[in-house]
């Protein structure tokens, strides 16, 4: 069985990005949480989060986490910030295999395939970083970042209910594409 590890970002003394009373540790763990109420509802996955509550880890143990795991594959989840708009995913811009390049161009264009048409949302493409992540995990992995939480418009999405079931229902959607992930029945 596939097993996944899920990364809430941030988290504990570590709100991460922040604009007006809104934390990007809240966002990350409530659209983290549905995405893995998703799978389990509708795929045969295994999936551990790395964080379920507002605790704060490191990026080491995060990583640790994933690898001690023997976990197939990786996702962290974020909230941009910066006063851009948009949504982007993120690989390690080092050696990767194209197992790597593939999930993410799988992932990458079934989010924005529901999330561009029908909420607006730009695409600000499938980017490379040398985030510690993606870097250290020992399975692929992708970071994807979920808006802008300094942007009006992205900030009343974020805020919407439906728009993060959505957009959690097509991270879920674009995982189990990209893994390959048997349907319940």
């Amino acid at each position: 069985m596939t097993k996944l590890i899920i990364d809430p970002g941030h988290g504990g003394n570590d709100s991460g990005a922040v604009h007006e009373n809104n934390q990007e540790k809240n966002f990350t763990l409530d659209i983290s949480q549905r995405i893995c109420d998703y799978l389990q509802n509708h795929y045969i996955v295994d999936i551990l989060m790395t964080r379920t509550t507002d605790v704060y880890l490191s990026l080491a143990e995060r990583t640790d986490f994933a690898n001690h795991q023997q976990a197939d594959y990786f996702i962290s989840i974020h909230i941009n910030a910066g006063n851009g708009t948009g949504w982007e995913s993120y690989i390690w811009d080092g050696p990767l295999d194209q197992e790597t390049i593939d999930a993410q161009n799988t992932i990458h264009s079934t989010i924005m395939n529901r999330i561009g048409p029908t909420y607006g949302v730009i695409d600000r493409g499938k980017k490379r970083a040398n985030f510690h992540v993606l870097r250290e995990t020992t399975m692929p992995a992708i970071l994807l970042e979920n808006l802008f939480i300094d942007s009006e418009n992205d900030l009343n999405l974020l805020l919407n209910d439906q728009f993060i079931d959505d957009l959690s229902h097509a991270i879920g959607e674009g995982l189990a594409k990209a893994l390959s992930l048997p349907q319940k029945s």
